[in-house]
């Protein structure tokens, strides 16, 4: 009896060691057989507290540990023992995670780290302005010294000067220096009123360039009847001096019915002033001294597309009195009228208007004594075309 405990005392703590052995080795194959510890029931691992997300990080999903996959039952080593007399080993616990708290998502490397990107957020470029120079101007650089001593041309480094010379000739010829012919008839008219029918005329035209032309002008009036009162032409040179104005000289031929014709020098100007108002004025010295002046202004106010209302002024002056042509000194006469138009076509216009002139000074003195009026006023018919 005593020799059979003492080997029961011996044996126990190999049995022990065994039994825990097995333990262990079934902890870690769940569902081995009916003697393994049962294997706890999987757990989803512990979520980690939320992190600072960076900029334009996309949001990460939730990491939940997969089940344990079950695997076949495999034959149990222990069948047929005996294992009554041992103790079950608890279960251990499953190892801890040694990521758990970690934030394990995928690190994204800024693929711009380290780059200047002030440009592509919208901003201004800094670039220098007049702002941020002393006194509000710009320093201004002058060129190097290089760049004035090569021609002004590249082209005059390539080509022979008497090639250049020629080149530039017909450049002008054929972008600054057009030759153009233009007439302008300002009216043909008849005029109407104190019983008598009268007519007249007005026309210019010229031919050349921008700068330079010849100029021509005519006017006159007359009756019905045959009596021509008056007419002149005038031949000039004329020269753009600004943008809108040239100045004229040249002669003018006086045709009067009494045989006393008369020749001119002219000087003048005629031009378009601000507002489109077509001006001009011109002193004539004749071969006998005597020296007078006249000035027109008129203006096209379009009152549609097609009609066009102009008023129009001319004054005359002399500077001494001229008996023979009953004409006296200072403001010798003045005359307006108001014409309406229609434009069937921009180059032709028939028009209807009154107009209105009156003698001043001695020139009145010399109407009454031959017994005419000092003012009169008359309703005219007329066209007024350009080609």
């Amino acid at each position: 009896m005593s020799r059979a405990l003492f080997a029961a005392v011996a044996v126990l703590p190999l049995m022990l060691a065994a039994g825990s052995a097995v333990a262990q080795s079934h902890g870690g194959h769940g569902g081995h057989g009916a003697h393994a510890a049962p294997a706890r029931p999987p757990q989803a691992r512990p979520r980690p507290a939320p992190k600072p997300k960076p900029r334009a990080a996309a949001p990460q999903p939730r990491r939940v540990a997969p089940p344990a996959a079950a695997s076949a039952p495999a034959a149990d080593p222990h069948a047929g023992h005996d294992m009554s007399a041992m103790q079950t080993a608890p279960a251990q616990a499953p190892a801890a995670d040694p990521h758990a708290g970690h934030n394990m998502a995928p690190t994204q490397t800024d693929p711009h780290a380290g780059h200047d990107m002030s440009a592509m957020t919208g901003g201004a470029p800094n670039i220098p302005t007049s702002v941020d120079a002393v006194g509000g101007r710009m320093t201004e650089t002058p060129p190097p010294a290089a760049a004035r001593a090569a021609p002004a041309h590249a082209a005059d480094l390539l080509f022979d000067p008497a090639v250049m010379a020629a080149s530039r000739k017909q450049l002008l010829a054929e972008n600054g220096d057009v030759r153009t012919t233009a007439v302008l008839i300002d009216s043909i008219e008849a005029g109407f009123g104190d019983g008598e029918k009268s007519y007249s005329w007005n026309a210019q035209g010229w031919t050349g360039g921008d700068i330079n032309r010849f100029w021509w002008k005519t006017e006159g009036e007359g009756a019905f009847d045959g009596k021509l009162h008056d007419a002149e032409v005038q031949a000039l040179y004329s020269r753009a001096v600004a943008p809108f104005w040239d100045v004229q000289a040249g002669v003018r031929q006086d045709f009067r019915p009494d045989g006393e014709d008369a020749t001119h020098l002219t000087v003048g100007v005629q031009g378009v002033a601000p507002y489109w108002f077509e001006m001009s004025a011109a002193a004539f010295l004749s071969t006998e001294g005597e020296l007078t002046a006249r000035a027109e202004a008129e203006y096209d106010q379009r009152i549609t597309q097609k009609w066009i209302l102009q008023p129009a002024i001319e004054v005359a002056l002399s500077a001494s009195d001229i008996p023979e042509l009953e004409i006296g000194s200072g403001l010798t006469s003045v005359t307006a009228g108001l014409r309406l138009r229609y434009e069937i076509r921009k180059e032709f216009a028939p028009y209807v208007g009154v107009e209105w002139s009156r003698a001043f000074g001695d020139t009145a003195d010399y109407a009454r004594a031959r017994g005419d009026d000092v003012d009169a006023t008359r309703f005219v018919v007329g066209i007024k075309a350009w080609f």
